[in-house]
């Protein structure tokens, strides 16, 4: 979820409960002042029939009056000190609806006679009155919230702009053009302390990694050439015909491990380069070709083996990789799949727009996932003298060229699959 989505959200679950309090006490305050008015009125009108009544008690006269609204006639009970006011409700008959007053009631005593005082005001224009002005307050409500929700967006959105473009930069940056990331000042405190920390981080990431690249170049030639020598001068003793076949032995066993250390130096290196980013990936290539191209130069090995191969072509695979590491990406999944096949084996090879998949037969068990992709993890079971680092190389290249590999063991098929993400 976005910060911003998130700072909206926490804002509503703010102000929904904020504007419901205010909206019920402005409610409560508004009912409360206009019951204050009908009260007033009731109590001046009260006042006013009081003095009618005395007049005519004045006159020797007695007052009885009956209307749905006023009700005032003499009575036994004796006088109240204080009017009572409340809200009462009467079922209209004819008009099929509750009617809901607001009444006053006193017992008052006039020239030595009681009477009761029942007047009624009704309040269907108060009702009226309520529920027109909650209509405005809501919409008013509805309008101020929708338009803080548009303003608090706004500015936010326009605040944390600084955050957003370095965070682009952050996304787009390639190790090799690092030297020239640099992320600006901006009229905020905290940004720009987050910029000046990423500017230290970049510089440091750039020079460790020239620092890394230099290491692996200087490895790469430096190593080279003692191998080179120590297999010329191994070879050259090959040539005395005064050597036993126990000395043969050896110093073939010597050219094999150095064989197998410079297979390894090599796998180590490009490992290396691959973490590095030392490999453009600006070139389109057809993995499809490259398939066609190494099952011709491993067509021998396949024979040895008296493997078949079935190839499936629906359309080309092309993506976006370094030439060395597609060479590097098929030759090893191809290798693995002639190495550790059977004896008159099977090798299938499936390729579409979005998919590779190879797949082949094999004697062993399923790589376990703990060692699946794992550096120096040859199986034991082959008895081949592998590195380990094939499945390792694959991983790496797949991970960083946008490429996704999965493996799984299907009808005793071994199966490599290859999508684009």
């Amino acid at each position: 979820m976005k910060l911003l989505t998130k700072t909206t959200i926490y804002f509503l679950l703010a102000m929904i409960p904020l504007l419901s309090v205010a909206g019920f006490y402005l409610f409560k305050q508004f009912s409360k002042k206009i019951n204050f008015r009908s009260d007033k009125e009731l109590l001046s009108e009260e006042v006013t029939w009081a003095q009618y009544l005395q007049n005519e008690a004045d006159n020797g006269l007695s007052f009885i009056l009956k209307t749905p609204d006023i009700f005032i006639a003499p009575t036994g009970q004796p006088a109240s000190e204080a009017p009572a006011i409340t809200d009462v409700n009467e079922y209209n008959a004819k008009e099929r609806h509750t009617v809901f007053y607001r009444q006053l009631s006193q017992v008052i005593a006039v020239s030595g006679i009681t009477y009761q005082i029942i007047i009624r005001q009704s309040q269907e224009q108060k009702a009226a009155l309520v529920a027109d002005i909650t209509k405005t307050m809501l919409s008013v409500f509805a309008g101020l919230f929708a338009a803080t929700l548009i303003f608090n967006w706004a500015i936010s959105k326009r605040l944390w702009k600084p955050f957003g473009q370095s965070l682009k930069k952050i996304r787009n940056a390639e190790l090799q053009k690092m030297e020239n990331l640099h992320f600006e000042d901006t009229s905020t405190k905290e940004f720009n302390e987050l910029n000046a920390s990423l500017n230290f981080m970049a510089g440091k990431i750039y020079k460790d990694y020239v620092n890394m690249k230099e290491f692996t170049e200087n490895a790469a030639h430096e190593m080279q050439t003692p191998v080179a020598i120590a297999q010329s001068k191994l070879e050259l003793l090959l040539q005395d015909t005064n050597l036993k076949d126990e000395q043969v032995q050896s110093i073939m066993e010597a050219i094999t491990a150095l064989n197998r250390l410079k297979i390894l130096h090599e796998g180590l290196l490009l490992l290396a380069k691959i973490e590095n980013n030392q490999y453009s990936t600006t070139k389109e290539i057809n993995l499809t070709k490259v398939t066609q191209k190494y099952l011709q130069l491993f067509n021998e090995f396949i024979k040895d083996k008296q493997l078949s191969v079935t190839v499936n072509y629906e359309t080309d695979f092309i993506v976006k990789l370094h030439p060395t590491l597609a060479d590097s990406l098929i030759t090893n999944l191809l290798g693995n799949a002639i190495k550790y096949n059977l004896t008159g084996g099977s090798i299938r090879i499936d390729i579409s727009a979005t998919k590779y998949l190879i797949s082949n037969t094999s004697s062993f068990d399923e790589i376990p996932k703990e060692r699946l992709f794992k550096r120096m993890a040859a199986s034991k079971q082959s008895g081949e003298t592998s590195n380990g680092l094939g499945l390792a190389i694959v991983k790496k290249i797949t991970e960083a060229n946008n490429l996704h590999i999965t493996y799984r063991v299907s009808d005793g098929w071994h199966q490599f699959e290859i999508e684009k993400l």
